[in-house]
């Protein structure tokens, strides 16, 4: 994108999540790119995701996160690049690949006509969990989700937030060692919205899992995310930590709002409309 200055684009950083001592390369991404006919939708994005880090991808709509997801979880092949998975190629080697992750679309996974329970057994039958292991496993999870108490109630009886737990539940019955999660609490009330975030922390603190996520809010990303991407148009305009983004900018004392809006070229005001007009559409596709 030529009218990018690229004087504010942050520098890629290379410091460890909090706790990590020598960081690791959980994801490894090379000129990948993903053109759909003439229209080219990521365009040669190079980043790398620490091992155990909350990773977050931000961006205006059509960005190209969605799509970057569905490349590193092998569900879409690049045009060119590379990249790698927990050392594994995704188009050499996507099985390798798949075993690792778990990943949460946007788009509702859960069955509503099922329980709890016969969702998440349908998810360990899918991932080859031994059968003498499935009860164990699902007990585990419904626990550490907080869905225990429900767990033999039919899912269109489930609440919003608790659709997205038992999801991301679905997501972790294999213990992956990588969590992708498309717009985790899309459609959430305020109190719903703290117990996934409050879920997420714990993934990485329990499991040392590490998490890339896509995200509207800025409240969310600033307070899960170690590091942030900022896509625009495809491209990879600004990547690193808060205060490192803030420093390219120039702006010290800058809101992720603030730098959001800078970064994707729409005004903080825009900005804030987007996020709300984002959510109010993709919660009328979730529940309509």
């Amino acid at each position: 994108m030529s009218d990018v200055d690229p004087s504010v684009i942050a520098i890629p950083s290379s410091a460890a999540p909090p706790g990590v001592d020598n960081p690791v390369a959980a994801v490894k991404l090379d000129g990948l790119t993903r053109r759909f006919g003439a229209h080219t939708v990521v365009d040669h994005v190079s980043l790398t995701v620490n091992d155990r880090e909350v990773f977050g991808l931000l961006g205006r709509n059509g960005a190209g996160k969605t799509t970057l997801i569905k490349m590193l979880t092998t569900l879409l092949p690049p045009t060119s690049g590379s990249a790698v998975v927990e050392g594994f190629d995704i188009v050499r080697q996507p099985a390798r690949v798949r075993a690792l992750i778990g990943y949460v679309p946007q788009a509702l996974s859960a069955d509503g006509e099922l329980t709890g329970y016969e969702n998440l057994l349908v998810f360990a039958q899918l991932y080859g969990i031994a059968r003498a292991e499935r009860k164990r496993r699902i007990g585990e999870t419904l626990a550490f989700m907080g869905l225990e108490a429900a767990s033999e109630q039919l899912v269109a009886t489930y609440s919003g937030g608790m659709i997205r737990r038992l999801e991301i539940a679905q997501s972790m019955l294999h213990r992956p060692k990588l969590l992708f999660l498309d717009e985790p609490t899309v459609g959430l009330d305020p109190v719903a919205r703290e117990t996934v975030w409050d879920h997420i922390r714990r993934l990485r603190r329990d499991f040392q899992t590490t998490i890339v996520m896509t995200t509207h809010y800025m409240d969310e990303a600033s307070s899960l995310c170690s590091r942030l991407g900022i896509l625009r148009e495809g491209q990879l305009v600004a990547c690193g930590s808060l205060d490192e983004l803030r420093a390219a900018s120039g702006e010290r004392e800058a809101s992720l709002d603030t730098l959001f809006a800078r970064y994707t070229g729409a005004s903080a005001e825009a900005s804030e409309a987007y996020g709300d007009t984002a959510h109010e559409r993709q919660t009328a596709k979730r529940v309509g």
